[in-house]
């Protein structure tokens, strides 16, 4: 499960992951353009050779990119190539991975809870444990829950959860859900097994105790 269900969290969940998308392709474009800039100032000779003013610079930044090429003619020319490279893979790095290390940790653990609660959800014994998983959340939390439901308190709720409580456990499985984004399905009610297989009374046969004779059938006389 990669979003909610619920269609405000869900919105949120996909302008997140959009403006994580869109901040990460400005910067690789940002890096792709440094790194061509700085190729083209790490050929001083051919730039000091074109004596038009560069395309798309002003007279000053022309001016100023010219004399940083001066400079950079004295240098080892793979020694500028590999710092190049170098600074446009930290002009990428470093911003994106200071947002990736804020919004994906977040975003996979939602992605976890979400899936694990969606499985315990499908069963009795699973949303025993997302209500307790509610109740043990912080106080006012559990206050909050209680006052969605008429005639609760936090503490009926603890005890309704301890004696299982089937409404009790509802409300609090749909609360944890709910803060997850999920929505609620309450199960339908359980049918008892049966504590035997009914079987044909045709293929029951009496089996004879131990020592005693079989016993034939008399022939029953007919009338000629």
């Amino acid at each position: 499960m990669w979003y909610a269900q619920n269609p405000a969290r869900r919105t949120h969940q996909l302008a997140g992951d959009a403006g994580v998308l869109l901040w990460t392709a400005l910067w690789a474009f940002a890096a792709v353009v440094t790194y061509r800039l700085a190729c083209l100032l790490a050929l001083p000779r051919a730039l000091q050779q074109h004596n038009a003013p560069l395309p798309l610079v002003g007279g000053r930044v022309d001016i100023a990119l010219r004399r940083i090429a001066a400079v950079i003619d004295a240098m080892d020319p793979v020694t500028v190539r590999t710092a190049v490279a170098v600074g446009a893979v930290a002009l990428f790095v470093v911003p994106v991975g200071l947002v990736l290390n804020a919004w994906l940790p977040r975003r996979l653990r939602w992605i976890r809870q979400a899936g694990a609660a969606r499985d315990l959800a499908a069963s009795d014994d699973g949303r025993e444990l997302l209500a307790l998983r509610s109740l043990l959340r912080p106080l006012h939390e559990v206050a909050l829950t209680a006052s969605e439901i008429p005639d609760a308190t936090p503490g009926s709720l603890a005890w309704g959860w301890r004696h299982g409580d089937p409404e009790t456990l509802d409300a609090l499985a749909e609360a944890e859900l709910e803060r997850l984004g999920l929505d609620f399905t309450p199960l339908g009610p359980m049918v008892p097994p049966s504590s035997a297989q009914a079987v044909p009374e045709a293929l029951v046969r009496p089996v004879p105790a131990q020592g005693a004779e079989a016993v034939e059938p008399e022939p029953v006389a007919t009338e000629a």
